[in-house]
């Protein structure tokens, strides 16, 4: 049974051409989706988190083109400042009245049958109440982006530590990552934290605990949800879902985002729980 999506992004100082490849992807896997009578209606949501960078003009030609008609209705959210990640995509969340909500990166390309897959699988187990895909980035490699709970030692393995570093604790971070369940090319089912990068959800389920947490400005907000919404659904890792996600480690971005992200690591602990290593 077709059903609708609504797909949420937000934007901040995101490279234009990055940004233009995550949407034409996205139209196109849509454009499947609606061929073979899976998806009945796609909504998207831009929430626009530096207007003065000339996003939104940008962004309003870009939307006019006539491959982004697959679109029911486009929604662009701005001036509300910066209010980070996660309080950008509750602002489209709130008003979601469809049977799934998609939270994108702008910087992720979905594979042509990324919808079509993900909707499928959704459809065939209600109890599903987010799904995560394979990751790979734009060299080809893996990204293991659904992880059991974190240590703070492999958090900062992983986040910062050089290369020979990462190598003599490669078993912590192997475990962490859940690598000998995701190179297994089968369905994981309950694992504890999802990536935000691609989180599909059950509209319902992701409403039911509130969205993502306004606690966190940037990171740790999808671990946080990933935790909330086990708590309401099941997570479950799909492989044949696949995207390329172009992001990086928060030490490659600058000190800001090491702050950031050592400041969001803080609260999740005291939130959840701290483990150490």
């Amino acid at each position: 049974m077709a059903t609708r999506l609504t797909v949420s992004v937000v934007v901040y100082r995101t490279p234009l051409a990055v940004l233009t490849a995550t949407l034409d992807s996205l139209a196109n896997a849509a454009e499947v989706a609606q061929r073979q009578a899976q998806l009945a209606d796609i909504y998207l949501a831009m929430v626009v988190n530096d207007a003065e960078s000339g996003s939104c003009e940008f962004l309003k030609k870009l939307l006019s083109r006539s491959g982004y008609r697959v679109f029911r209705q486009i929604t662009l959210y701005s001036g509300q400042g910066n209010v980070g990640y996660g309080v950008g995509h509750n602002r489209a969340l709130q008003h979601s009245v469809t049977d799934y909500h998609l939270v994108l990166n702008p910087d992720v390309v979905l594979a042509p049958n990324a919808l079509i897959d993900a909707l499928r699988f959704m459809a065939t187990h209600p109890g599903a109440g987010l799904l995560a895909p394979r990751v790979d980035d734009e060299n080809g490699g893996r990204q293991y982006l659904c992880k059991r709970y974190p240590s703070v030692l492999g958090l900062l393995l992983r986040g910062f530590a050089p290369v020979w570093i990462r190598q003599r604790f490669a078993a912590i971070l192997h475990h962490y990552e859940m690598r000998e369940l995701l190179d297994s090319g089968r369905v994981v089912w309950d694992f504890p934290i999802a990536s935000g990068c691609f989180m599909l959800f059950r509209t319902r389920m992701v409403q039911a605990v509130g969205g993502f947490s306004p606690c966190f400005f940037l990171y740790f907000e999808d671990f946080d949800l990933s935790l909330r919404i086990g708590q309401v659904g099941r997570t479950v890792y799909v492989p044949s879902v696949q995207i390329v996600h172009l992001g990086g480690q928060a030490a490659r971005k600058g000190w800001r985002h090491i702050r950031w992200f050592s400041h969001s690591m803080v609260r999740f602990f005291n939130r959840h729980g701290w483990r150490w290593y």
